[in-house]
């Protein structure tokens, strides 16, 4: 058997049911992985052992007296900073929140609880998730596990981490314009977005409502799966009203890895494709991509997306105004941190200057001046009306195909403070922001090592909303050619931390 920290989620659950493995086992390998690795990656802000070791040892009851097990019974998994969990602090990798104990348990938190998973510990992210290379948290930056002098990508910059490096079996992210599948990409692991609506967002510090999902980190596509199962698969939570549709079977279209796969198309739309600023690597992964479906039996058809030029405008704009509403409560005396002063309108100035970081205040900035009288025609009901005409591209390209090959980042991972332009950063959405726009599922495959950087390369599969099962079928599609026709497969855990990748970020 493989050392337990190169594991599949899957194989872990299989080896627990079957007695090969104990859950105590396994949760305690996972923290001695986080206990011997993480200084050097910084993934975790709050490691949980007594939670992990109860929630294994109940796995472990169950199982000796003979009790069902869930299907996700003993495998480890990270929680993002901005999910609550009761017992834990939830922090959202800012000041403004440093402290803050979590008084309940987000609905997909609980419900990964309940299909027996072990809760190891809350990651770092970028200050409420406003970033993309994880160098906004207050708390440090993640360093990347494939070469520790880069970014693992953000704004779930530490659950990729922690999945890659092994100090974690899976991991909760949440997506707002790529935050999940961003980092998987720069990273070397599966990161989806679930369509808007599948999983509950109650009990997620709000970014921007409309655009928010929580999602899966994995090692494969099946495990990604199994995770929006455990996730999902209870249909709506009746305290968040935007969840949507009767329970769904996400492992419907997977099959063995045997079986042959399903006859696809795939759409194709050269803008994506051929967008300046794409790197030589990500682009051989695309091409790759395309081999190994058409190898699988897949046809092409070129498709158009004639808004998407406009995506990220639109995005910024309306995440922005959003973001400005969401964490206006944060004032120091609702909620937050406080910093004294003579008056209540003072004491509210200090307190947001103190507690929020410079990324943190440049997007409330930008929301309220979007939001403001003389802007709110021109800027934010211009990007609603564009947001309307991205999903209609969308739902009109995956009416003639299963799914949309893209790229999932424009480039491999960058290294630390290369991207200090604001606009430059905000470019690493490029390919991402769409889905979240326009409420569509989306998941990046990792495609190995890119031949020019030797960093992980992935490919981005957009499927249509509320297909989320066609669109894993797809991915498992992909991932099972990539495995078949690779020369040699990347390491299941990055190997940075064994002393591979240079120096230290201050």
């Amino acid at each position: 058997m493989a050392s337990v920290d190169q594991l599949t989620a899957a194989g872990v659950a299989s080896a627990i049911a079957e007695g090969a493995l104990s859950a105590v086992e396994v949760a305690t390998a996972a923290l001695d992985a986080i206990s011997a690795r993480d200084a050097d990656l910084h993934a975790y802000l709050e490691v949980t052992p007594d939670l992990a070791l109860e929630a294994a040892r109940r796995v472990d009851e169950r199982r000796a007296a003979g009790e069902p097990l869930g299907p996700l019974a003993g495998v480890p998994f990270a929680i993002k900073d901005n999910l609550q969990l009761e017992g834990t602090h939830t922090t959202c990798g800012s000041r403004m929140l440093e402290g803050y104990a979590s008084q309940f348990t987000a609905t997909a938190v609980s419900r990964m609880l309940a299909a027996g998973a072990v809760p190891l510990g809350k990651t770092n992210m970028d200050e409420f998730a406003f970033g993309s290379s994880c160098e906004a948290s207050a708390f440090g930056p993640t360093r990347n596990p494939w070469d520790l002098a880069r970014v693992p990508g953000g704004s779930s910059g530490g659950s990729a981490a922690a999945v890659a490096a092994g100090e974690a079996t899976l991991a909760l992210g949440s997506d707002t314009g790529g935050s999940i599948r961003q980092p998987a990409s720069l990273c070397g692991v599966v990161g989806m977005k679930p369509s808007y609506g599948t999983v509950s967002r109650y009990g997620l510090v709000a970014f921007g409502s409309s655009l928010d999902q929580v999602g899966p980190l994995a090692r494969t596509v099946r495990d990604a799966a199994l995770c929006l199962q455990a996730l999902a698969g209870g249909g709506p939570d009746p305290l968040d009203a935007t969840t949507t549709g009767a329970p769904r079977d996400f492992l419907a279209h997977l099959g063995p890895a045997a079986d042959a796969p399903e006859p696809l198309t795939i759409g194709l739309v050269p803008r994506l494709l051929e967008a300046e600023g794409l790197d030589a690597d990500e682009k051989s992964a695309l091409s790759h991509a395309r081999h190994v479906l058409a190898d699988q039996g897949a046809t092409f058809v070129e498709l158009d997306l004639p808004h998407a030029d406009a995506a990220i405008a639109a995005y910024y704009a309306i995440a922005s105004c959003e973001a400005f509403s969401n964490l206006a409560r944060f004032d120091g005396v609702r909620f937050g941190a406080q910093v004294g002063a003579p008056t209540l309108a003072e004491q509210t100035s200090r307190t947001r200057a103190a507690g929020f970081g410079a990324e943190a205040r440049r997007r409330q900035l930008l929301g309220a001046y979007l939001l403001s009288s003389d802007a709110y025609e021109r800027y934010f009901t211009q990007a609603q009306r564009i947001r309307r005409s991205i999903a209609a591209d969308l739902s009109r390209a995956l009416s003639r195909c299963d799914a949309i090959l893209a790229p999932a980042s424009p480039t491999c991972a960058f290294g630390f403070g290369e991207r200090s332009d604001p606009v430059r950063m905000y470019a690493s959405d490029l390919f991402t922001v769409g889905c979240n726009l326009a409420g569509n599922p989306a998941i990046s495959v990792p495609l190995g090592l890119g031949p020019q950087s030797g960093l992980p390369v992935s490919a981005q599969l957009i499927g249509a909303c509320h297909d989320d099962a066609r669109l894993l079928g797809v991915a498992a599609a992909l991932e099972r050619g990539h495995g078949a026709s690779a020369s040699a497969e990347p390491a299941p855990v990055a190997p940075a931390f064994l002393g591979r990748g240079g120096e230290l970020p201050a």
